[in-house]
């Protein structure tokens, strides 16, 4: 009915997401509403010792885009949001209370949400049956493919997908199965919404201290993931130091992931004590965007961080990644959904271990284009059945000791696609023989590793 009232919904669990909201509101990407409500949803491991968004520094600046702020985890406690979606049967009932709870009433409801595909987004999409989907893209994963089938009564509501343009001119693949069109989020829209979170009084204070020009190291938390061993992940943070302390770099700042445990930090500062440079801590939850703004860093190491991409299209500033070949190797199943993130990476941003000062994120569409068709089809096949022909002719012409790092030659056998194992050897993956001596050979390796580390 077209007198009803109009209530938007938006769901957030980053400040980097609701600094993409607040761009896309601020650039009139959305129609007028009666109201605007942000949901925040707290998807920590354990949400309550981690600061939830509208308690980071800078909020504030964002809050005024938006009538009331609404806590999912208060909504459905004591469930996780990760972990919870309604059932079937109950979904009017929650409906209901959800409007009341919520002062809805009867107004048409309109939603606008982060990863679709799963959990708090997909049960607030299946609590609101009739309401219009639509979803935004805070990181690298919108230019892979749907991470699983998405129910139709979900995937044909949604009417578009919003998104920054963090590789200048290439489409997403996210959602293409539905004919969803994406739409971008003016860069210079949401750098000046990041330019008023570094202005924060908050911000301000939290930066203190940090030394301006510095190399900047992002920790992401990878072991979190089960992708690297507590081990693996110090090591790379370690190789981060080594590698800055090799380019030249004597002041370094180390911004650790949230929920990374404090001896990594201790273990840096060894290291760093050992090189002769000086290392600063960053242990508070400020944005890499702020510090980007504030203290201009000179270099920007990282793994596979949405930030690396922010720092050398939107900012200007060398970047260097280190980790990526090793997670392309750990990354399973083949279809887990950060491998696109880590094949852009991998593919734009030049090795610590190089000697350039620039990133290649400026490649034309053209040059990433085939390649994130291919990873992408042979990541989900099923729901992409269209994209084979690209894929076949990309791989027939460009597979390389380069570019077979984005793919996994069982993954291609299992497809048929080029690259795959000689006909006469396909037999192997399926024979219960060699796959015995196979296991017993792996064994046999692993015990020799560890009497030579011993």
């Amino acid at each position: 009915m077209p007198d009803q009232p109009r209530t938007q919904i938006f769901l957030a669990s980053t400040l980097y997401g609701a600094a993409t909201l607040a761009a896309a509101l601020d650039a009139g990407l959305f129609a007028p509403a009666d109201r605007r409500l942000l949901l925040i949803s707290n998807n920590a491991t354990t949400p309550e010792t981690t600061p939830a968004l509208d308690a980071m520094p800078g909020f504030a600046r964002l809050r005024g885009r938006f009538d009331r702020v609404l806590s999912w985890n208060e909504t459905i406690r004591p469930f996780h949001p990760g972990g919870w979606s309604p059932r079937a049967d109950d979904v009017p009932l929650w409906e209901r209370q959800l409007r009341l709870l919520w002062e809805l009433g009867d107004d048409q409801v309109e939603l606008v949400v982060e990863s679709i595909q799963v959990n708090p987004a997909l049960a607030l999409a299946q609590l609101f049956p009739d309401a219009p989907v639509h979803v935004y893209a805070d990181g690298l994963m919108s230019y892979g493919p749907t991470r699983n089938k998405l129910d139709p009564l979900v995937g044909t509501r949604i009417e578009r997908l919003l998104h920054l343009d963090l590789v200048p001119g290439l489409k997403p693949l996210l959602l293409t199965e539905f004919g969803v069109e994406p739409v971008l989020v003016p860069s210079v829209a949401f750098t000046k919404v990041l330019g008023d979170l570094a202005d924060d009084g908050t911000a301000a204070d939290d930066l203190a201290g940090v030394p301006e020009g510095a190399a900047l190291l992002l920790g992401q938390y990878l072991s979190a993931l089960a992708i690297l061993t507590p081990q693996e992940e110090e090591e790379l943070h370690v190789a981060m130091v080594r590698g800055a302390v090799a380019r030249g770099h004597r002041e370094i700042v180390f911004k650790p992931h949230p929920s990374a445990p404090a001896r990594w930090s201790r273990l840096l500062e060894r290291e760093a004590e050992r090189l002769e440079v000086a290392l600063t801590v960053l242990d508070r939850p400020v944005l890499a965007e702020v510090l980007y703004q504030r203290t201009r860093p000179a270099l920007v190491v990282g793994c596979f961080s949405t930030a690396l991409l922010t720092a050398a299209v939107f900012y200007d500033l060398p970047v260097a990644r280190t980790g990526t070949g090793l997670l392309l190797e750990r990354l399973t199943p083949y279809q887990n959904s950060n491998r696109m993130p880590v094949t852009l990476v991998d593919a734009l941003v030049p090795d610590l271990a190089d000697r350039g000062e620039r990133p290649r994120a400026a490649a034309a569409p053209e040059d990433v284009g085939p390649l994130v068709t291919a990873v992408g089809y042979a990541m989900q096949h099923q729901i992409y059945p269209h994209l084979r022909p690209a894929a076949e002719r990309y791989l027939a012409a460009h597979l390389s000791p380069r570019t077979r790092r984005y793919f996994k030659r069982r993954r291609l056998t299992a497809l048929a696609l080029p690259g795959a194992l000689p006909s006469q050897l396909s037999f192997l993956p399926r024979n219960a023989t060699v796959r015995r001596v196979a296991r017993r050979a792996r064994a046999v390796q692993r015990r020799l590793k560890k009497r030579t580390a011993a």
